[in-house]
């Protein structure tokens, strides 16, 4: 039988003339497409429609994908720190400049993540309640000035 290809190398499901679609296959490449998607931060529909998928077949095949969706994006990044070590290894000078480069990105973002921790632990930020807060704006607004031109008569009727 041939398969026959759509323009970005996905096989083309059979036309018309047979009675549905055959039942849905997951392969590794598609598993791997499903990993790099998530870990680029898709949602479930955006990954369904770029396989070609249904979101309840997507859900079906790739439920164990799906829950870890928050560590695929270390996970490729921890990859890629693999490769390049690997062709840094090797004796390749670009990998090397390239491991390099995303060491100090890491430890740029390491650093900022100490800082954001240091400084919300040493301003703790009092939650105020809503009797609080409400005092607080009547006794600014009762020390305002614009207060008298509102109870001012203007000589004018009311009526």
């Amino acid at each position: 039988m041939d398969e026959y290809f759509d323009l970005f190398g996905n096989p083309v499901q059979p036309g018309l003339g047979q009675r549905g679609r055959p039942r849905y296959e997951a392969t590794d490449k598609d598993r791997n497409k499903v990993k790099m998607l998530l870990a680029l931060g898709w949602g479930n529909q955006r990954i369904a429609n770029a396989l070609d998928i249904s979101l309840a077949t997507l859900k079906r095949y790739f439920r164990a994908d799906l829950k870890i969706r928050d560590v695929m994006r270390d996970r490729l990044v921890a990859r890629q720190f693999e490769i390049a070590l690997e062709q840094a290894n090797a004796g390749n000078m670009t990998a090397l400049k390239l491991l390099d480069q995303m060491m100090d990105k890491n430890d740029r973002m390491y650093a900022e993540r100490r800082l954001e921790r240091a400084q919300s632990d040493d301003d703790p930020k009092e939650k105020m309640g809503k009797k609080e807060r409400a005092a607080i704006e009547a006794k600014e607004a009762g020390e305002s000035d614009t207060w008298g031109e509102d109870l001012q008569f203007s000589g004018g009727q009311t009526h």
